[in-house]
């Protein structure tokens, strides 16, 4: 069975970090590129980031590029999302998603269960 199991999410304050993490298991992790997708109340499914099988290659949305980086230990089955200078406007569920593809939102069956992330101060 395949298994997506975030953690790390939080309230923050403006300006703070956060470290999401994502465990993975039923399926094989490194040769899968990952990444992460998040929803904000009330808003569709937004693509955040994305990483390759071997982790030599990432991309992230414009919104937070700069800000976020993605990475991944292949030997854990575990992925992360390094998050600084947050903002009220990151505030969502965040989402570890498996195959996914550059700008596009993969099926919600390929989605973890979530994490919430709220920035407020």
């Amino acid at each position: 069975e395949v298994q997506l199991v975030e953690s790390g999410g939080g309230m923050v304050q403006p300006g703070g970090s956060l470290r999401l993490s994502c465990a993975a298991s039923g399926f094989t992790f490194s040769s899968v590129d990952m990444g992460w997708v998040r929803q904000a109340p009330g808003k569709g499914p937004e693509w955040v980031s994305i990483i390759s099988w071997r982790g030599a290659t990432t991309g992230y949305a414009a919104f937070v590029k700069g800000r976020f980086t993605v990475s991944r230990d292949n030997a854990k089955n575990t992925l992360y999302l390094q998050m600084n200078s947050l903002q009220p406007e990151d505030t969502a569920l965040y989402y570890c998603a498996r195959s996914m593809l550059w700008g596009v939102v993969p099926p919600r069956n390929h989605w973890g269960q979530g994490t919430q992330v709220t920035v407020s101060s």
